[in-house]
């Protein structure tokens, strides 16, 4: 085990009715003006953005909207929302939703207090480790955004889905109400839940060794989000399948499984640029490539991946043939995929980039890492592209 530092200062309030308690909650704080920050519609139709509006008054807390956020939010509202913020006197956020407002409302934080072109920010040519606060209200069990340190981005100019992670950046308090997570369409609860299991999959697959405690419970993260996963497809409203997805999407990507060991996040970065590129559901895209780049790495450490065949997919142990369990592993992992609806390749997701395409996004993706992407094992362009042609 490495040496490590653990910084989670957000502070979770979870349970039924909870997006009540946002205005006692940032009035406690003596902030005056909130910019609410959404995407959609949904919550004027399920009554949430009436009730938050509620109790921000009822706190004395006056407030502007802001919606329009799409997945894989665009820099140019950002940006909007920064001049608004300043428009308005603006001193503390709140978006509502999943990693999209979340990350987006970020975003403006970082603009509001910095003097930079945030383009620089998420192209890696300036650093910050000044926000302006922001809580959130979680309806999505997806990104762990509420809880994380990070904040994506796409760049509508050559379309780069950009990341920057800094601990400022974790919100001062996440309000968590697995019920408003009922009315999501399957296909967004599956991608949700699939993501869910790729931040702590990336953090799974290292060659650290020692690491006991957290495999032991990454493990038990990613069994319980498997089997969560499926009863809430089953049943949208069973609450304590919603609860477990939903408080496995923070624990999942608030650092604690990456503790003491390297992390890897390939497949994220080369799921940035399937997003940049083609605008798919992000944990949709991760599950289009995951087993390529699974089934291209597997080598570098074969106990790694058996074990991950073993305490997750309840694959038997082949003491004579690893790789054999590896792999069982792997084909566990897309069965998995397959049984809750989402794609194996990006043939299945919907793509079919060219040649030169695949080029550009694997150019894309190893410059961004300056020049190799992840630690399982480093990825150079040519891996890049090997691993996009095989999940074609």
């Amino acid at each position: 085990m490495i040496n490590f530092e653990f910084h989670t200062p957000t502070k979770v309030i979870f349970g039924k009715n909870t997006e009540t308690l946002a205005g006692k909650e940032i009035a406690s704080r003596g902030y005056k003006k909130v910019l609410i920050h959404f995407g959609g519609t949904y919550l004027y139709e399920n009554g949430v953005l009436d009730r938050v509006h509620k109790s921000l008054e009822e706190n004395g807390i006056s407030y502007t909207d802001l919606g329009g956020v799409v997945p894989n939010p665009h820099m140019s509202l950002v940006k909007e929302g920064v001049k608004l913020c300043k428009e308005e006197g603006v001193d503390f956020l709140l978006p509502i939703g999943g990693g999209s407002p979340i990350d987006s409302a970020k975003a403006i934080a970082y603009g509001l207090v910095n003097d930079f072109d945030l383009t620089d920010l998420y192209t890696g040519k300036v650093t910050t480790n000044k926000i302006a606060p922001l809580g959130c209200i979680s309806t999505i069990a997806a990104t762990g955004s509420e809880t994380s340190n990070s904040s994506v981005i796409t760049i509508e100019e050559g379309m780069l889905k950009r990341s920057y992670n800094h601990d400022c950046s974790r919100p001062l308090f996440a309000i968590m109400n697995p019920a408003l997570t009922y009315t999501l369409p399957a296909y967004q609860t599956a991608s949700g839940a699939a993501d869910i299991m790729m931040h702590t999959m990336e953090r799974y697959f290292t060659s650290t060794e020692h690491t006991e405690l957290i495999d032991s419970m990454a493990e038990g993260l990613l069994v319980t989000v498997r089997e969560a996963a499926i009863k809430a497809l089953k049943d949208p409203r069973d609450y304590n399948a919603r609860a477990d997805l939903m408080w496995a999407g923070s624990l999942s990507h608030n650092g604690l499984t990456g503790t003491g060991r390297v992390s890897d996040f390939a497949s994220h970065k080369i799921e940035h640029e399937l997003g940049g590129m083609f605008d798919v559901a992000h944990g949709a895209g991760l599950c289009a490539v995951w087993g390529s780049w699974a089934r291209y790495v597997y080598k570098t450490n074969v106990p790694r991946f058996a074990r991950f065949a073993v305490k997750v997919f309840d694959a038997p142990l082949n003491l004579f043939n690893l790789e054999e369990t590896a792999l069982r592993g792997i084909e566990g992992w897309e069965n998995w995929c397959n049984k809750i609806g989402m794609p194996t390749s990006m043939a299945a997701l919907g793509i079919h980039p060219t040649d030169a395409q695949i080029e550009e996004m694997a150019e894309k993706c190893v410059a961004a890492g300056g020049g190799q992407v992840g630690f399982f094992k480093p990825l150079y362009k040519e891996d890049v592209i090997r691993i996009f042609n095989m999940s074609k």
